[in-house]
Formats: structure tokens, C-alpha cells, sequence
């Protein structure tokens, strides 16, 4: 994974030794678990402009998940 910031996350568990528990959005399928030193304080931006959203979750036809692509 590269090295994102996609907002700020809630810590829903202190587990000890540096890790932290965090609550993530539903549709993403990864382990919600994390080192401390992965972690950033938040800072509010400054600029509207640097705010990015995130990507609509995908359609499921015919039990496969399909995106909607723009063309440029």
C-alpha cells in the first residue's frame, strides 16, 4: 500500500505495545489494526482544494463488483 491519508479515523481500542484499533469504513476489507508509528495526528487543512473524496463503493451485478470509469 502506498502511503495514503484519506480522513480522519476514530481509535476504537488501545491494545498496548504501541497498537491501536480504529474504526474504518465498512466496505473497506482490511485488518483495522495498527502500529502507532503508522498513524498521524490529523491536522485540519488549510486549503479546500487538498480535500480529496473518496471513490463511490462498487455495484455488484451478477455477484461481481463493477466500477463506474470517467472518460477523459
Amino acid at each position: 500500500m502506498d502511503q495514503k491519508r484519506y480522513k480522519p479515523f476514530r481509535i476504537s481500542k488501545d491494545i498496548g505495545l504501541g497498537m491501536f484499533q480504529l474504526k474504518l469504513l465498512e466496505e473497506w476489507i482490511i485488518h483495522n489494526m495498527f502500529n502507532k508509528n503508522l498513524l498521524t495526528k490529523y491536522k485540519e487543512l488549510q486549503l479546500k482544494r487538498q480535500h480529496m473524496e473518496l471513490a463511490p463503493p462498487p455495484t455488484t451485478i451478477n455477484e461481481e463488483e463493477e466500477y463506474k470509469v470517467k472518460e477523459v
